[in-house]
């Protein structure tokens, strides 16, 4: 694919001067703001867990943004990192078209820096600068920068301050005014902002930089002069009213896109073409047999493929499994696009994808270690995932052939938008394969309706999502302390509040300086309570967690927010959340301890009902260990041991204890860890006192997830006392139907075998009765055009009418058209058969004269071209749709 004309003369720009790996260009971007006083952090999980508004990481500020906020102070006032980020949803959704050109990607890495408070535009843009020029060596005169060139319906001058300082390295003509749209950075509707400078490279040949100035082109969707580095200025806040107000710390936030770095480091037009996806795209190649450049379409599936490996296995890693809703929807579909093109263009008709994990692994395990820790989880979790969707394209191939012959027995040349819709959301059956497979037979989309469709969709999901966010009103200045740990009531003052509107209803928000209510966070569901004082009670219907603050939502406003107040939490439903947290640190310990050391946590869900825990184990856990894992848990519950905390104690520390940490989770540099006994995990929620508070523990199910993932249900205490009263009333009123026997199990046996016994009865009188009636009709029989006709209308079951009709279709000794009617139950059944005899000499298909008949028994059906069935709901219409399938066969 030639994206770029004349290429830009590589050979001059890295004249004595080593190509870099991308390997060591993200490592020479960290070591050159370390040397600079940042402080090196980790990616933080691409699969964002704790913040309503995002699924996925974005932008390198994703992790800060708390800070950002003034929800938290930094460990230093300097940071930098090469951070994972996942673009395939909301107003960055570029899934569709990744792949078709060179820069597109779903996962990718932004190498950033920042600065919380500390040095802002002038330090900013000169170590830009020397990072560009003086460590990568790019040559300066191809080199532009943007500023803001102010907007005066909102009071903002031109970013007179970036322009001085960008003088002292560039001539006036490559120092640009840029709009608001392209040199404003907002981080949503309402908060931080502020003008940013872009950095732009022209990578055009030397003609055609003579022709015309680089200058022109920025920001003009020209692909050989490209955007490589946005320095953010945050220093303003947007409020909800859109006015602007100074930020009380101004930031500085940038993000370099990693890969389109290393294209013009390796001399490479296209992103697709460095080191970063080369190994991919000729591990894919070995695999179809196809080569790279050779064919456009197969070069668009091996992009598509090597792209979207990379989003899955970091996906599975950081913890988000592919699934039905959310984050986990949006992972199988990149994967189930990826298995599409696959499929399509390069012939993969079994699993693929996971096989590409070792190129990846060895590509970028060594700066990203999670890869190789959870490659036996990504691997069997992939696998599966593509084996299920072959599958889908299997179902979907024959509901398609059913939508194509239907509209072909119409005269039809377009199929209903609305069919090709339920395919693709119903079934998962993509559009395009849908669109192919038309085009081969001669048929088209109407594209307007599926547009409407999916349109109609989109504003229903639109519409369930949708919140109205006011401004925070500050009440008072404070920080929020949580004491929850420690006591579930305590006096607290209201920091600040908003309103929220969502599906017509009214909340509002409040932060408290001291807080007993524990947040949603870490699977553990938040508090409900009251607010009290003399002169009001506020009901707290749910405390929830949002940028590193605790949210207590309620749906009256206090009318004196600035009094005093007891915040006390529901006590009876903490307990039991307590006692379900404590149990699924048991629960954990105990798998370990049966199944083995390899089960890790895969996510849980802690409520005041019942707990739910995700872990790896690679086949289902048998009944024998099932009762073991209880016995342990029952058994340390007995055993009544104390909570140990050891609060804010170093990271290390905590590892060396023995404390369990959860992959896809980012701790920080000290944290809190819980003990029971030989259970020591990393924990932030709330706990039992001690092991005995739980009284009794009872796995109610055991099941699978995904591939190598298994979830457990279990209930604690009172709901665990109640189910095994539940079991018990069973047992009684089973003991009860067969008059109290002793042996229940050998009486239900018995019950059993009987009723095997009498089903063979009633099977060979069946056979005996099919038998009789096949007589009899061949007896009946009439010719006509030298077709035997056999027409009638029975009482029998529709598994003797099935029966029936493959018996008559066996001889083929003359053409046969067998068109039977039954009811059982009241229920109708049209059946149709044609042997292959009629079908050698007759253009006829039974799937289309059975769907034209079944309107008259109030039904509908379909089938194969020899054989086809269609159950209704009137009974005496089956006559009228007898004599119709006998009109429309011709007879």
């Amino acid at each position: 694919m030639q994206m770029y004309g004349k290429r830009f003369n590589f050979a001059t720009f890295f004249q004595n001067f080593h190509q870099m790996t991308a390997n060591e260009i993200r490592e020479s971007f960290k070591r050159f703001f370390e040397e600079r006083g940042h402080l090196v952090v980790p990616s933080a999980p691409m699969v964002i867990k704790d913040d309503p508004t995002l699924m996925f990481t974005n932008a390198g500020m994703n992790q800060f943004k708390d800070i950002i906020l003034g929800n938290r102070e930094p460990r230093s006032k300097r940071a930098t990192d090469s951070q994972k980020c996942l673009r395939v949803s909301g107003k960055h959704n570029d899934l569709e078209q990744v792949g078709h050109d060179t820069y597109h990607h779903t996962m990718f890495e932004m190498l950033g820096n920042w600065s919380f408070g500390d040095y802002f535009k002038k330090e900013a843009i000169d170590w830009a600068w020397e990072f560009l020029v003086d460590v990568l060596k790019i040559d300066p005169t191809i080199l532009y920068a943007t500023v803001f060139e102010g907007s005066p319906s909102e009071g903002l001058e031109r970013d007179n301050e970036a322009a001085q300082y960008w003088a002292k390295h560039l001539p006036a003509g490559h120092i640009i005014n840029g709009n608001k749209h392209d040199n404003f950075w907002e981080m949503g509707d309402t908060g931080p902002c502020g003008p940013c400078s872009e950095i732009h490279i022209d990578l055009r040949s030397d003609e055609e930089k003579k022709q015309l100035p680089g200058a022109s082109l920025v920001n003009q969707d020209n692909p050989h002069v490209i955007e490589i580095w946005n320095l953010v200025f945050m220093q303003y806040n947007r409020m909800a009213d859109k006015s602007l107000q100074p930020l009380p710390a101004r930031v500085i936030d940038t993000g370099m896109g990693f890969e389109r770095l290393c294209a013009v480091m390796q001399g490479k037009n296209s992103n697709y073409d460095t080191d970063v996806f080369q190994p991919l795209i000729q591990a894919v190649g070995q695999m179809g047999n196809v080569s790279y450049g050779q064919n456009e379409e197969t070069d668009t599936a091996m992009r598509v493929i090597a792209d979207h490996i990379r989003a899955i296995a970091f996906s599975i890693a950081d913890g988000q499994l592919p699934g039905n809703a959310k984050a986990g929807y949006v992972i199988r579909r990149i994967l189930r696009r990826a298995v599409r093109y696959g499929y399509t263009f390069l012939g993969q008709r079994s699993a693929f994808l996971y096989k590409l994990l070792p190129t990846l692994i060895d590509n970028m395990g060594q700066a990203y270690p999670e890869l190789e820790a959870q490659k036996t989880l990504i691997t069997k979790v992939i696998k599966e995932e593509e084996e299920a969707f072959l599958r889908t394209l299997a179902t979907g191939m024959n509901l398609l052939d059913d939508v194509i012959n239907e509209t072909k027995a119409k005269g039809e040349t377009q199929i209903s938008g609305k069919q090709a819709f339920t395919l693709f959301d119903t079934f998962g059956f993509p559009l395009d394969l849908t669109e192919l497979i038309c085009q081969e037979q001669g048929l088209s989309i109407d594209m307007n309706a599926f547009q409407e469709e999916m349109q109609r969709q989109k504003e229903r999901a639109r519409n369930a999502a949708a919140i109205e966010t006011g401004d925070w009103q500050q009440v008072r200045d404070g920080e929020e302390q949580f004491c929850g740990w420690d006591k579930t009531e305590s006096t607290c003052h209201i920091l600040r509040y908003r309103k929220i509107e969502q599906k017509k209803k009214t909340y509002y928000q409040l932060v408290l300086d001291t807080t007993p209510f524990y947040a949603e966070t870490g699977g553990q569901v938040g508090d409900t309570g009251q607010l009290k004082n003399d002169f009001e009670t506020i009901e707290i219907i749910d405390t929830k967690r949002e940028n590193n603050q605790a949210v207590h939502i309620c749906t009256q406003l206090p009318q004196h927010p600035e009094a005093e107040f007891i915040a006390t939490v529901d006590v009876a439903r903490r307990h039991a959340s307590e006692a379900n947290h404590t149990a699924t640190h048991l629960l954990d310990q105990a798998l370990r301890q049966v199944l083995g050391t390899h089960v890790e946590q895969k996510g849980s869900l802690v409520t005041p009902e019942y707990l739910r825990f995700d872990f790896s184990h690679y086949q289902k856990v048998t009944p024998e260990e099932l009762r073991q894992v209880s016995r342990i848990v029952n058994e340390n519950i007995r055993r009544d041991y104390p909570l140990e905390e050891f609060r804010d104690i170093p990271i290390e520390q905590a590892r060396q204890m023995g404390a369990i940490a959860l992959f896809g989770e980012k701790y920080g540099n000290t944290v809190r860890a819980v003990r029971f006994g030989e259970s020591i995990e990393l924990c932030g929620g709330c706990h039992a006192s001690s092991t005995g508070r739980i009284g009794l523990f009872r796995i109610i199910s055991e099941s699978s997830v995904a591939a190598g993932v298994r979830r457990i249900e279990a209930l604690t205490g009172q709901a665990a006392e109640e189910s095994v009263y539940m079991g018990e009333d069973v047992i009684n009123g089973l003991k009860s139907l067969f008059n109290n026997s002793k042996d229940l199990t050998a009486a239900v046996r018995k019950i059993i075998d009987e009723d095997a016994q009498m089903r063979q009865s009633i099977q060979t009188f069946m056979q005996e009765k099919v038998q009789m009636l096949k007589q009899h009709l061949v007896q009946t029989a009439k010719m006509q055009d030298g077709v035997r006709i056999i027409r009638a209308n029975l009482d029998i079951t529709p598994e003797m009418a099935k029966d029936l009709a493959f018996q008559m279709a066996s001889d083929n000794s003359s053409p046969m058209l067998c068109v039977i009617g039954s009811t059982h139950q009241g229920k109708p059944l049209l059946t149709v058969m044609l042997n292959k005899a009629l079908m050698e000499t007759h253009p006829l298909n039974a799937g289309q004269l059975v769907r034209q008949a079944a309107p008259l028994i109030q039904g509908g059906g379909g089938g194969a071209p020899h054989y086809a069935t269609a159950g209704g709901k009137n009974a005496e219409g089956l006559n009228a749709a007898l004599d119709k399938v006998m009109e429309l066969a011709g007879f």
